[in-house]
């Protein structure tokens, strides 16, 4: 007898949980941004580059600009903050630095917030932080092994990176660390 009353109400109940669903993605989302102190990030229509290379483009006017970021897993209160800004008049940023320097947790950070702003979700960084809309993101992300890693190690990477060429276009994101 219930299961007849349940199957009479079905589409409404199947409806019901879908917009429960979707009211408990938008508190969770909430929640989260108040956890991470985190902004919305301005939405950039700009196609990169703005600019030849020659011009100077001030930070402010770049598609992907980043002020005070952090990574969102690690803990605010000892994290290094990082200011980003790409897309101007240049569409390449290398990070260069000794180990243990912070080059792959910016790099995940700028993935990460830019995935995370095109998911909906507002960001660990500063009011005025700005990302574009990206048609990918992609990364090859290194593993940190000894110099005793084997060639299927490297044969991996290259695959990767061969896919990643394959995949991306002028608007997306690649980010590559130990290339």
């Amino acid at each position: 007898e219930l299961t007849q009353m349940v199957g009479r109400d079905a589409d409404v109940i199947t409806r019901d949980v879908e917009l429960l669903a979707e009211l408990d993605l938008a508190l969770a989302k909430a929640q989260y941004s108040y956890a991470l102190r985190g902004v919305p990030a301005e939405m950039s229509e700009s196609r990169w580059p703005v600019a030849d290379a020659e011009q100077q483009v001030p930070p402010y006017e770049h598609p992907l600009h980043l002020i005070r970021a952090r990574h969102p897993l690690l803990n605010p209160a000892t994290v290094v903050p990082i200011d980003v800004y790409i897309g101007g008049n240049y569409t390449v940023l290398l990070i260069t630095g000794p180990n243990t320097g912070g080059k792959t947790v910016s790099l995940k950070t700028v993935g990460l917030l830019a995935a995370m702003s095109q998911s909906g979700l507002h960001i660990p960084a500063a009011d005025g932080s700005r990302l574009p809309v990206f048609s990918g993101i992609y990364a090859d992300i290194g593993d940190e092994q000894s110099i005793e890693q084997s060639l299927s190690t490297f044969s991996s990477h290259m695959s990767h990176i061969i896919d990643i060429l394959r995949r991306a276009d002028s608007q997306s994101l690649v980010l590559l660390d130990e290339l």
